[in-house]
């Protein structure tokens, strides 16, 4: 295993929720990464952020790590959910309020409504 790849997995089995992102949950660097970490701090959910930008080897790293080509990439509990256009249909649909729930994941799910409502 790659030191990148260590890290990778250290990170996603040691924190609940994990974004491998383009920038920082609080300045995010690109529309799609933006967008699910919107979604995650609208809904209140306590996440890790990695930055990919910072690190070519992590930015590179997960892509090999989860066999998934984009970023942004969310995991919940070790395991990858999915990147920017999964998140929002999971999102809308419920089912990522489901995957949380699953996982004792907190999340405001009254938030949640409201993205449903805006977007319904």
């Amino acid at each position: 295993m790659t030191d990148a790849t260590t890290q990778i997995k250290d990170t996603v089995t040691s924190n609940d929720v994990v974004l491998f992102m383009k920038g920082t949950k609080s300045m995010p660097q690109c529309g799609f990464s933006s967008r699910v970490a919107g979604v995650l701090n609208y809904m209140g959910v306590e996440f890790t952020d990695v930055n990919v930008l910072a690190d070519d080897g992590i930015r590179q790293g997960i892509k090999d790590y989860s066999d998934w080509p984009t970023i942004p990439q969310l995991y919940v509990k070790g395991e990858f959910v999915g990147g920017c256009d999964i998140i929002t249909e999971m999102t809308l649909s419920g089912e990522l309020d489901t995957l949380f729930e699953q996982n004792g994941v907190a999340y405001d799910k009254d938030a949640a409504e409201k993205i449903r409502e805006a977007n319904g």
